[in-house]
């Protein structure tokens, strides 16, 4: 691409665009899909029902449907039309304009001035290759524009900021929102409450927020003279904007509707999901709610079955931990076990290595509470408790489908595990997860659940403890060497054979203010050989099997993310953070 110009757009003879509106539209659709941010089958069914029910302009229709993103379509146009690109983050602090346009034409045609001298006027654009609304700009400015590409969310802001009454977005939709409340509202008043405009507006910008914020979680707390709603990002929560308390009912009634659950009952935890289009993105939401002083406290983990990438080393697996995980993920029968607390990506990693397992010749069936992501040729099950199936149940009526690997979300209780183990006895691979805070670990916890130590030794293959970490963004962390005195504390010559060691740190910047993009694990994996089965049959300790396997050879976690920050994957203040040592 050649590099970025300004275009100058003259008021009495505007310059013609490179093509018809129509026609361009048509070349940036094409486009969008050959750079896959938007699908084929999105495309048709926007067109279709562009033909049968809007007209107008298609892509303003395939943003609000949610088909194609608003970031997306404005790189698009800064690729094609070789124009600047203006984010949020880059636009002035205030406008500094003398030319008069009204408000309702600015957001009409979707524009904002940002600057002018005595030359030109400095236009933000949605839609640049408008040829009727950047000639009525134009006439209005009776001044050269110089055009650049933005995002409408962004171009609004810019709008209420510069000219409006400096409202939020989410401020200029709390403006609309009815003033009743309070605790005693029956369900059809609730109801009412949830289906006004505004209310549908707030809780859909939420989400929409909660996924270009990259967050794994949204959380909706009620306070007595607040509604606080926090994103957590990377593993970190972090406070945002909130809609006032009085919305409280209103909006957790609205989310209580899109997740089908029961807004009359305000007692008891409900669980419930919603299915929605954001951004282009196909999003599962889990939606829980459980009654707090004041009010219902709502969580919503979000699922983005598009951006999840069931790869081994984009997980965090070096040669160190991948070699002998997939040396027991082969192995024809017995038990795998991942182990980690909640949230430390456990899930993940087993959907990876049954992706692996998924061949034609092996039966795979799961059992699940609840089924995250939906995989092509495995039988998953989803859990109810509430009509008694649960994990043993399932599993009992498993067995008997002939299947080649058992997958069990969770091993909750003896009789899950007993089943489990029997399964591994009769020649099934069986892969599940427990919360311990290691790999050794595990072991321990099944015995005090009252497994017998001779099952575990006949039957448990291997077992893999896991930590989510931040990944440092590799466009602007910061390489210092690590002091001789900390390198010896840290014991690095026994991981590594260099001389000088380098760690890396986040640098903040105004796109990425934390300094890390993504998550990855760090990992032990214990596999059982003959001396640690000797030392489970004698009883011993957690800590004196971790001993064995690090004399067999095993990195622990620490050891792991020590290395990790040796290749500036992570930082050594993230890997203190999440680890025990």
């Amino acid at each position: 691409m050649s590099e970025v110009t300004e275009t100058n757009i003259e008021p009495t003879a505007p310059v013609e665009p490179i093509e018809e509106p129509k026609g361009f539209e048509v070349r940036l659709c094409e486009y969008l899909v050959s750079e896959g941010r938007i699908k084929e089958d999105d495309l048709q069914r926007g067109m279709r029902l562009h033909r049968e029910s809007f007209g107008g302009a298609l892509v303003p229709l395939l943003v609000r449907l949610g088909l194609a993103s608003e970031r997306d379509v404005a790189l698009s146009l800064h690729e094609l039309m070789d124009l600047p690109l203006m984010e949020d983050k880059d636009m002035p602090e205030t406008a500094g304009i003398t030319t008069d346009f009204p408000i309702r034409f600015m957001r009409e045609s979707q524009f904002v001035p940002v600057a002018e001298d005595e030359d030109h006027i400095s236009v933000v654009m949605v839609y640049p290759y408008d040829d009727y609304a950047t000639k009525a700009i134009a006439m209005a400015a009776r001044k050269p524009l110089q055009i650049k590409i933005g995002m409408p969310s962004d171009v609004e802001n810019a709008i209420e900021k510069y000219f409006g009454g400096g409202k939020s977005a989410m401020g200029q939709i709390v403006e609309g929102l009815s003033n009743e409340g309070g605790e005693e509202e029956d369900v059809e008043h609730l109801k009412d409450l949830a289906s006004e405009a505004p209310v549908i507006r707030l809780v859909n910008m939420i989400m929409q927020r909660a996924v270009e914020s990259r967050a794994s979680d949204i959380h909706i707390e009620p306070f007595e003279n607040r509604l606080k709603v926090r994103y957590r990002v990377d593993g970190v929560l972090h406070e945002v904007e909130s809609p006032p308390a009085r919305s409280t009912a209103a909006v957790i009634s609205r989310i209580k509707i899109m997740a089908k659950l029961n807004i009359a009952e305000r007692r008891l935890p409900q669980d419930g999901r919603i299915m929605l289009r954001v951004q282009g993105k196909e999003l599962d939401l889990r939606v829980s709610t459980v009654p707090t002083s004041y009010g219902e406290s709502v969580v919503m983990r979000i699922l983005d079955r598009e951006s999840i990438v069931f790869d081994f080393h984009q997980l965090g697996f070096r040669d160190n931990t991948l070699t002998p995980f997939l040396k027991v993920l082969e192995m024809p029968h017995g038990i795998l076990l991942v182990t980690g607390p909640t949230g430390s990506g456990k899930t993940t990693t087993l959907y990876t290595a049954l992706q692996r397992l998924n061949t034609e010749d092996r039966k795979i069936i799961t059992v699940e509470d609840p089924v995250e992501y939906q995989l092509t040729g495995i039988n998953q099950i989803q859990a109810k408790s509430s009509i008694g199936l649960d994990f043993s149940s399932a599993l009992r009526a498993i067995v008997r489908q002939d299947p080649d690997i058992i997958m069990i979300g969770e091993m909750r209780d003896l009789e899950t595990a007993r089943i489990a183990i029997q399964s591994a006895l009769t020649g099934h691979l069986v892969l599940s997860t427990i919360h311990t805070n290691s790999a050794a670990g595990g072991i321990t916890r099944l015995i005090d659940m009252g497994v017998e130590d001779y099952l575990l030794t006949s039957t448990i293959n291997g077992l893999l403890a896991q930590r989510l970490t931040r990944r440092l963004d590799q466009s602007s962390m910061e390489r210092y060497q690590v002091m001789p005195e900390m390198a010896e504390e840290l014991k690095l010559h026994e991981i590594s054979e260099e001389k000088e060691f380098y760690f890396y740190r986040p640098q903040p910047s105004d796109g990425n203010p934390t300094g890390y993009s993504g998550r990855l694990s760090i990992l032990e994996c214990l596999t059982m050989s003959e001396d640690i089965r000797r030392l489970v049959m004698k009883g011993a300790t957690a800590g004196e099997l971790q001993r064995q396997a690090q004399a067999e050879g095993m990195l622990t976690m620490y050891q792991d993310g020590l290395l990790k920050c040796l290749a500036g994957d992570t930082s050594f203040e993230e890997v203190i953070r999440v680890s025990h040592e």
